[in-house]
């Protein structure tokens, strides 16, 4: 072992512990990683900063902008609707959809892509079943995962494995030659994944309390029918309100006296206002509806809303307030504030009285829209405090059909190698942007930068392993450390090697290092090459251990986890994953 090597190795450890404790963020100990690399001079700046500008970089920062045009144009709305319709709220029916989906796309096109486009419609669905986005965030990522080894074009690291076999005289890697392996390896995660995330995931983290931090408050709220409404003349078991825009409906006011129970075989008309209870985002999914309004919208006209430079805030009424015990209607809210009030929150009681007759209390939440001046001058006012201001802009729905032909391209353009899968992402970002899908400045709001900064250092650490040649050493080691034992250790050495130089390089690069060395024992023995070669094809694709795989890197910040929880879930998934490599790939590929 060299110096060079062995300082390695300690800033290596060093910064695994680092990333285990979490004392401080991780991006910070990634870039902190990287000047440590440049002072001790095992790698120059130019290198150590060549990772930023890399193609995996690359291809996350084009699809996370990718991700959010399908979510500013409501394709994920309408993706996650059509999932509840199949599996209502139950957290157990969602988590299986959700990983067979992703299982499934994973097994024909990128494991990123597949993670990129179910994120945002996960967040949606756990927001819709009142559960955390980290029950079902983790499971996705990994499950996208596990079918890399399914087929040839699962990953790229497999066509990059079958690259480098034919430099060795072996025949490339065929479609579905990985198949026999990577589908039992697939069934058993799923399993593992159902049964044992299910007690890990579910029962360990509870939804917390709907409170203001959490976006999940019920407000009480008006919306109308209108004549052209396709609402009308169906009963309200038809229109299932509940299903497509999460809205429970708890009265029916029809003629402005008449209360109705909302009864499955209501017949709806024109005119009728529905009482409804909905989160604030659901609420604003009914501006885009067409043929229902927020009453408050419609009495208001949408000249006035299109004329108006219009915000919507919640805020909460204080204790020396005037309209205290007093009414909307009985105030004059909207003479006197020049705002609307969209709904009312009351400490998650189900309120049934239209919004203009309910006395107010303190406490109450109040879901306001109006003239962002109007909006200011309430911070001056002792009588409410502004407590969050939301997103009022519209889904530009129009162009859904646009954003998926966009998506959908992409995957084609890369799966059959027209352009390479960075460029491929890249080419549909930017058209997302001329095609006016997502504007760039919505785009980098959305973006999860500490991930791009986390994978782009880590790529320099990467860069060392193979700079200083601490990669070829520890293969070394595996090769001495077999001497004199089956040849079952030696395959078993090869997938611990590749697995463990996943976590800090791309699993391509892991490949590269790996497989030669590999190849080089397997021939020396007189054992089969490509016994090894789809050992560490297998291998390379087991990123389970470390947020560190771009998959993972998607749900790592959204699903607020810890970086010990991808070694906590991971380490007995890539266990079960080494026993049915060790066990099938000697025999579909003899050794002998």
């Amino acid at each position: 072992m060299t110096f060079d090597i062995g300082l390695l190795l300690f800033l290596t450890a060093a910064a695994v512990v680092l990333f285990s404790i979490e004392k401080i963020s991780p991006d910070v100990t990634a870039l902190t990683l990287v000047l440590a690399l440049v002072f001790t001079k095992l790698l120059k700046p130019e290198m150590a900063f060549q990772g930023f500008g890399s193609e995996t970089v690359i291809m996350i920062l084009g699809l996370l902008i990718l991700t959010a045009a399908l979510m500013r144009t409501g394709v994920v709305d309408l993706v996650g609707g059509r999932i509840l319709k199949f599996t209502g709220t139950s957290p157990m029916r969602l988590l299986v959809v959700v990983m067979l989906a992703s299982a499934f796309m994973g097994a024909f096109m990128s494991n990123t892509a597949s993670t990129a486009f179910f994120v945002p419609v996960v967040i949606g669905l756990a927001k819709r079943a009142k559960i955390s986005p980290r029950q079902l965030l983790l499971p996705l990522a990994f499950s996208s995962i596990l079918t890399s080894s399914v087929t040839l074009i699962s990953t790229s690291t497999n066509i990059v494995v079958s690259g480098l076999m034919t430099r060795y005289g072996l025949p490339p890697m065929g479609m579905f030659e990985l198949a026999p392996v990577g589908i039992p390896i697939a069934v058993a995660g799923l399993i593992y994944m159902t049964v044992v995330g299910r007690i890990w995931l579910i029962g360990s983290h509870p939804q917390p309390d709907a409170g203001i931090e959490t976006g999940l408050r019920a407000y009480l709220s008006e919306v109308v029918l209108l004549p052209e409404s396709t609402l009308v003349g169906k009963t309200l078991g038809e229109v299932a309100l509940g299903q497509d825009l999460d809205l429970v409906v708890v009265r029916i006011v029809r003629d402005k006296t008449e209360y109705l129970a909302p009864r499955g075989d209501t017949l709806l008309r024109a005119g009728d206002v529905l009482l409804v209870e909905a989160s604030p985002d659901e609420l604003m999914k009914v501006k885009d509806t067409a043929g229902i309004e927020i009453k408050a919208d419609f009495e208001l006209g949408d000249a006035t809303l299109l004329a108006e430079d219009l915000g919507i805030v919640e805020v909460i009424l204080l204790a020396n307030s005037p309209l205290v015990k007093r009414t909307l209607k009985g105030t004059g809210f909207r003479e006197r504030y020049g705002l609307q009030v969209l709904g009312i929150s009351r400490h998650g009681k189900i309120l049934q009285k239209k919004i203009s007759e309910l006395p107010l209390r303190v406490g109450d939440i109040l879901l306001i829209q109006g003239p962002r001046p109007a909006i200011a001058a309430l911070e001056e006012d002792r009588t409410f405090r502004i407590i969050q201001t939301l997103d009022d802009r519209k889904p530009h729905r129009r162009r859904a059909p646009i954003a998926i032909a966009i998506f959908v391209g992409v995957l084609v353009l890369a799966t059959f190698k027209v352009l390479p899968f960075s460029v491929a992402v890249i080419l549909g970002a930017v058209t997302a942007f001329f095609t006016k899908c997502i504007t760039p400045d919505e785009a980098y709001r959305e973006l999860e930068w500490k991930a791009i900064i986390l994978i782009g250092s880590m790529l320099a650490l990467g860069a060392a392993m193979e700079q200083t040649g601490a990669a070829k050493y520890l293969a070394s080691l595996i090769v001495q450390w077999s001497a004199g034992h089956s040849t079952t250790w030696l395959l078993g050495g090869f997938f611990v090697l590749t697995v463990v130089l996943t976590q800090p390089m791309s699993n391509q690069a892991a490949a590269v290092v790996v497989l030669p060395v590999a190849i080089q024992a397997a021939v020396q023995l007189g054992l089969n090459p490509r016994t090894f070669a789809m050992m560490v094809a297998v291998a390379s694709s087991c990123s389970y251990l470390t947020p560190l795989e771009p998959s993972c890197l998607m749900v790592y910040g959204p699903g607020g986890y810890k970086f010990s929880d991808f070694l906590k879930y991971g380490s007995v998934l890539t266990l079960i994953i080494g026993a049915i490599a060790l066990a099938l790939v000697p025999r579909v590929w003899p050794l002998h």
